[in-house]
């Protein structure tokens, strides 16, 4: 049996204590200091769910390619630079690009990631194959091929995707999004977008798609808040990606309301996918969070919001979880799934 010692989060904030586990099962979560040396001694937090990917573009890093700073020239579909780079590169080197930053999430600790998968069937099939055999899972949420309703192209997405996620309604004709949004909810699927992000939207055409979260919510005003606060909707923030452009979330509305907030990494052409990175950069620009604020937005939260396993650091749970040395963030041990 082996033990891991030090402060761990649980649902009701932080507790001093051990946890004892064998054969990829927690057997005992004690007070105090377990019987027998631990493998380390650390802050024990449930493994990470980096709420917001897109890793497509992975391979577009290492081509060091001087990316413009205007949302709409670089991702804006259908011409935006990343979408024209999406259709000129090869399926081996997107799905390489990324199994790398896959790679690197597995190594920080991340169990889930949710991934905004560009390029219609082709786009999730790239992101299956760089699944394959690799101890991670995805939320994959799939996105037309165009910016026009197709029932038949819909229903495959949907067949193969856990939902879809859109690029914001300023992109697409209204009553288009509409159908897309009516098929999905009837299989039962997730709907996700990003709002807000270089203008501000209109917060009653974003409530009415009855998104399960929004993405970024730059621009957003106080009023655009409370709307969100009633509908009880998570918003993923990903404030490393908006400071590529000059921009930066509104972290005191963000906590004077109480949103439910989750943390992701963005587009991996501008950012390593490493949630832990996104935390540090989070917690040097903002003091509005505390640290238990930012750990619950990379597990207990983000697990709530996305319907995944909730049953987290308890005894005869899956031994799911990461030790960080409690001053620099970074991992000293990850347990194995």
């Amino acid at each position: 049996m082996d033990f891991v010692s030090g402060k761990i989060l649980t649902d009701m904030g932080l507790k001093s204590g051990y946890i004892a586990f064998e054969n990829r099962k927690i057997v005992e979560i004690g007070k105090g200091n377990p019987p027998n040396k631990p493998n380390c001694k650390g802050l024990i937090v449930p493994s990470f769910v980096n709420a917001h990917t897109h890793i497509g573009d992975s391979f577009i890093k290492e081509k060091e390619i001087d990316l413009p700073k205007n949302i709409e020239d670089l991702v804006a579909p259908p011409n935006g630079l990343k979408h024209k780079l999406l259709r000129e590169v090869s399926d081996e080197d997107i799905i390489q690009g990324m199994i790398k930053s896959i790679d690197i999430m597995i190594k920080n600790g991340t169990r889930y990631f949710c991934d905004f998968r560009e390029n219609g069937i082709l786009g999730i099939s790239q992101l299956k194959a760089a699944l394959n055999s690799l101890k991670i899972s995805s939320i994959i949420l799939s996105r037309p091929d165009t910016l026009v309703y197709d029932k038949n192209e819909l229903n495959l997405l949907l067949k193969n995707s856990d939902g879809i996620a859109v690029s914001s309604i300023s992109d697409w004709e209204y009553s288009e999004l509409q159908k897309v949004v009516k098929d999905t909810k009837i299989k039962k699927k997730i709907f996700a977008l990003h709002a807000s992000e270089r203008i501000r939207e209109n917060i009653d055409d974003i409530l009415d798609l009855k998104p399960n979260f929004l993405v970024h919510m730059i621009k957003a005003s106080e009023s655009d808040f409370t709307r969100v606060k009633e509908n009880e909707i998570p918003i993923v923030i990903c404030p490393r990606a908006n400071s590529f452009y000059g921009l930066i979330p509104n972290f005191k509305l963000l906590k004077k309301f109480n949103i439910n907030l989750l943390l992701g990494t963005d587009n991996a052409m501008l950012n390593s996918p490493d949630i832990l990175e996104e935390i540090n950069y989070l917690r040097s620009i903002s003091k509005d969070f505390s640290t238990i604020d930012l750990f619950y937005m990379t597990t207990f939260n983000a697990r709530k919001a996305l319907n995944l396993d909730c049953d987290i650091l308890g005894p005869n749970s899956k031994a799911d979880f990461v030790v960080l040395n409690e001053k620099s963030f970074q991992p000293i041990f990850v347990s194995v799934w």
